[in-house]
């Protein structure tokens, strides 16, 4: 439930406004302050968005994008959760809270396994809210092969769809992708 005076909504990539993805990153350059370049933002961009509004003002946002995960040798469709981001006056307001537990819904709702990683800062919020950090390797496919990515705190969040017996401790690879690979 979001705090009063906040509105969600949810939309995909496609359904904002040219004047909304211009607030969108200015949410979002803000929030990351010499941190979020034009591949963070592309990789926020593609799938579906949950916005948070108070008097028609952007304070929140995540979105949550399709990634291929493979664990072992499962490749995992995976809801991936972009660029949360909740506007400085409005945090510990429940309104980051708020913009996960629909973020939480979308990925439950059709993708095998929910994942995403976690700033430094970001690491309890996300514990707080049952995302279980994955205890085994990382790493990522890139155009000269197998990369690991030591120190990544990934985070997944099991749904009904997440085959059995999925082991966290195994070794976790991403797709390729310009800039961050998590």
């Amino acid at each position: 439930m979001p705090p009063s005076g906040v509105r969600l909504r949810t939309a995909p990539t496609a359904d904002l406004s040219p004047a909304e993805r211009t607030a969108l990153r200015a949410l979002l350059e803000g929030a990351f302050p010499a941190h979020f370049g034009d591949a963070d933002w592309s990789h926020a961009l593609g799938g579906v968005h949950v916005l948070a509004a108070a008097d028609n003002e952007l304070v929140g946002h995540g979105s949550v994008v399709l990634r291929q995960l493979v664990a072992g040798d499962r490749t995992l469709r995976t809801g991936y959760v972009e660029a949360v981001a909740t506007l400085s006056p409005w945090r510990g307001r429940g309104v980051g809270s708020a913009v996960m537990a629909e973020v939480e819904r979308l990925v439950a709702g059709g993708f095998e396994l929910g994942a995403l990683s976690s700033s430094r800062e970001a690491v309890g919020f996300y514990a707080a809210r049952g995302w279980q950090r994955w205890s085994g390797a990382v790493g990522a496919f890139t155009p000269h092969g197998v990369v690991d990515s030591p120190g990544e705190a990934v985070f997944v969040l099991p749904t009904p769809y997440t085959p059995a017996g999925l082991d966290t401790a195994t070794r976790l690879l991403c797709d390729w992708r310009p800039g961050d690979l998590w």
